[in-house]
């Protein structure tokens, strides 16, 4: 089994709104096993241009605190499964964890609803 993951982070630990991130980390798995792990500065934010942008690296699944709803099914488009509500963590923490099947999803705490906290999201 072959998996692109992207996960949004800013020093170095989950982003909690992906959209404001400061680099994506890039993360390919073979076989239930990290193979590589780079990190990628994004485009400045658009509402939905990260979606296409992140496919092209060839992304299977999204790892992300939160994101809004058009979001999400943008990146389903995509073929890009979206996960959100992730706890902050490295990108190699979250992935293994995500192998595993023990990745911890809460709430999506940045679904723009306006009954969210906030976190680090700078909206």
């Amino acid at each position: 089994m072959k998996k692109i993951i992207a996960i949004p982070l800013e020093n170095g630990v989950l982003c909690a709104h992906f959209g404001h991130c400061q680099t994506f980390a890039i993360v390919n798995v073979e076989n239930n096993v990290i193979t590589d792990i780079k990190e990628v500065i994004p485009p400045e934010h658009v509402p939905g241009l990260y979606p296409r942008w992140i496919a092209q690296f060839g992304v299977t699944d999204v790892i992300a605190g939160g994101m809004g709803q058009q979001a999400i099914m943008l990146f389903n488009k995509q073929n890009i499964n979206a996960f959100v509500g992730a706890p902050v963590k490295t990108a190699k923490e979250l992935v293994t964890d995500f192998l595993a099947n023990k990745l911890s999803l809460e709430a999506n705490y940045c679904n723009h609803d306006g009954t969210h906290e906030h976190g680090n999201c700078q909206h």
